[in-house]
């Protein structure tokens, strides 16, 4: 941590300064050692500094505290009179720094000054009082107290409480600490005690890290909770299902009225709807929000999808969207979804539709691999070039990345097992889709790939049994980058279909727009596709939308020529076939829908309607 004591010359600073570095045990420096000889010269001479005078010094200086944050910290006594000075002091450092201001008034200071020896004559002190500009934050200090006094009180102002504690330190959360502790929020964080397998996690975290600095790490969970400042905002990161419930009821006792929990793991929506309503009646503010983008987007700005009442967002807004990305216009990737289980919901859409997104690309693979006998390092360049199109997304520039990494000689890809593991979140989106009578067929197909693919071992049997050719087989490039990029718009299209019918179900007036945009940047799905999405928003399904479906009108063939010709292979391609198969039922003006019917009527007399009545009438035939 890097604490900067601050105020016009001859406020103390120094004596400080040195005071606080003694009892934090830290490295002290004056600003004014970094002055060079001509800036001593001039103020020597009674000629006040001007800002080309200090922006060599103010650059040095940072240059210091630079190195100083990848250390242990460091105490600075340095004037720091305007706004623009303390930017640059800050400049590339990892964290904030601790601001501390000494004020008192002109008389008190000029008697100092002139009862001292210093390069810097008393009479230069109304160009320091003319040139400060009054902080906005920090700590600010009255000089009329003695050094002790002040020392006592930065001590205590440093050891405050925090703003937010964060519990369950795995990837995700212990990137989400620093990424708060870097936004400037003083945080505390918990993880639990088990003998001989996690102790003094938190404790050693905290210590790893020097955006950390003022942070403690806790595995008593009462000790936790009394270091925050009330009302708490606790943030959880731990596994869904009964493990948030557990913590949840463990940390009951120790809040009150108006305190706050924040569940970003991956829960289900009607858990977190669940939970809402349990906890607002015990006054407890509970908010269900998903958190997007791995490990890095965690630490560097993630997606954030919030839910539960506007109130409770409001209250922790600030910290949510100062940690989230920014999308192109810097505009912050996090919104209030919407009441209940909204957050959460659409947050588990994004990962339905994300399995989709990463199985297509892996049929695009196969194609190129297995069909067309392209090596990993081909089909790498053949990525590349599509991600500077229309194609673009972070999970084509990750598999671009992921076909060159090598093991020695050996391609790392064809190390990796081909057996995909999942979460949950898939099976659970395809569950609402049914419940709400919605088809999701290419991102169930991706599901279903998952699910097969675990089945290894039989797979190696029914292939000896099969002896399935690896014949070469030609695909045309253009026309595969089509298929993919309709297949693309059919599996979003679902996704943002399951979301409004639920929005409509459930009353949480989704605003899809709003979703797609803070969709653009930190989550695993952000793509150009999705800003093209965002910039043409209505409210129509994506695939009647005619900034969106021009392609996949004029260019349906190719879908219809990649999956024909997949049908003479032996590759594996449910996401394209599911995504056509979509796109027929989608646009048939007749459905074979009435076989269905009949037999349904036939069998159980479960009657149906006709082309020649009023909708809605029900007939029944005897056929026997």
């Amino acid at each position: 941590m890097i604490y900067i004591v601050a105020g016009v010359s001859g406020s103390g600073k120094s004596t400080i300064a040195e005071g606080l570095a003694s009892a934090l045990n830290l490295e002290y420096i004056d600003a004014d050692d970094f002055h060079p000889d001509s800036n001593r010269s001039k103020m020597s001479k009674g000629i006040p500094l001007n800002d080309s005078d200090r922006e060599p010094w103010l650059l040095a200086i940072n240059q210091e505290l630079i190195q100083a944050e990848q250390k242990q910290g460091i105490i600075l006594a340095c004037s720091a009179l305007k706004k623009k000075y303390r930017q640059t002091l800050e400049k590339d450092l990892l964290k904030t720094p601790i601001w501390i201001f000494l004020e008192g008034s002109f008389e008190t200071i000029y008697n100092r000054m002139k009862a001292r020896k210093h390069f810097m004559p008393a009479s230069l002190l109304q160009s320091q009082f003319d040139t400060y500009e009054t902080p906005d934050s920090g700590l600010r200090l009255d000089i009329r107290q003695n050094p002790e006094q002040l020392i006592e009180k930065i001590l205590a102002h440093m050891d405050k409480k925090a703003e937010i504690g964060l519990i369950g330190l795995g990837v995700m959360g212990k990137s989400l600490s620093r990424n708060i502790a870097r936004n400037g929020f003083h945080i505390h964080v918990y993880n639990r005690h088990v003998d001989g397998k996690e102790e003094q996690v938190a404790a050693n975290f905290v210590k790893a890290f020097p955006e950390l600095a003022n942070s403690k790490g806790f595995d008593n969970l009462g000790n936790f909770v009394a270091a925050l400042e009330q009302p708490r905002k606790v943030f959880l990161m731990v596994n869904a299902g009964k493990a948030v419930d557990t913590v949840i009821k463990s940390l009951l006792p120790h809040l009150d009225k108006g305190d706050m929990i924040i569940d970003g793991g991956n829960s289900h929506y009607k858990d977190t709807q669940r939970r809402f309503v349990v906890l607002e009646h015990q006054g407890i503010e509970y908010i269900g929000t998903g958190v997007s983008g791995g490990e890095l987007g965690a630490l560097n700005g993630p997606s954030i999808m919030p839910g539960g009442s506007p109130k409770a967002y409001q209250a922790a807004e600030t910290i949510l969207t100062k940690i989230a990305a920014q999308d192109k216009v810097d505009k912050t990737c996090c919104a209030f979804i919407g009441e209940g289980g909204a957050g959460h919901f659409v947050k588990m859409v994004h990962n339905g539709i994300e399995y989709a997104e990463m199985q297509l690309i892996a049929e695009v693979y196969g194609i190129l691999r297995f069909a067309m006998q392209k090596s990993p390092e081909e089909i790498s360049t053949l990525f590349a070039e599509w991600n500077e199109g229309d194609c673009g997304s972070y999970l084509l520039e990750i598999t671009r990345d992921i076909l060159l990494r090598k093991e020695e000689e050996t391609q790392l890809i064809d190390i990796i097992l081909d057996k995909a593991g999942n979460k949950g979140t898939g099976s659970w989106t395809t569950i609402a889709a049914c419940e709400l009578g919605v088809a999701i067929p290419t991102i169930t197909a991706a599901l279903f790939a998952r699910y097969q693919s675990a089945a290894y071992d039989a797979r190696q049997t029914a292939a000896k049994v099969f002896a399935p050719s690896n014949s070469k087989v030609e695909f045309d490039l253009e026309q595969l980058r089509q298929a993919y990029q309709q297949a693309r718009l059919l599996n979003h299209n679902q996704g943002f279909e399951l979301i409004r019918e639920a929005s409509k179900s459930y009353d949480w007036k989704v605003d899809t727009k709003e979703l797609a945009r803070i969709w653009t940047n930190g989550c695993i799905i952000r793509s150009k596709l999705m800003e093209t999405i965002y910039t043409h928003h209505t409210e129509d399904p994506l695939i009647l939308n005619p900034n969106l479906n021009s392609d996949l009108i004029s260019h349906r063939s190719a879908l219809q020529e990649i999956v024909a010709q997949l049908a003479h292979t032996n590759i594996s391609s449910p996401c394209f076939s599911a995504s056509l198969s979509y796109l027929n039922g989608s646009i048939e003006q007749t459905a074979l829908a009435n076989i269905i019917q009949a037999q349904r009527d036939y069998f159980g007399a479960h009657t149906y309607e006709r082309r020649d009545a009023p909708r809605g009438q029900k007939f029944h035939t005897e056929w026997e």
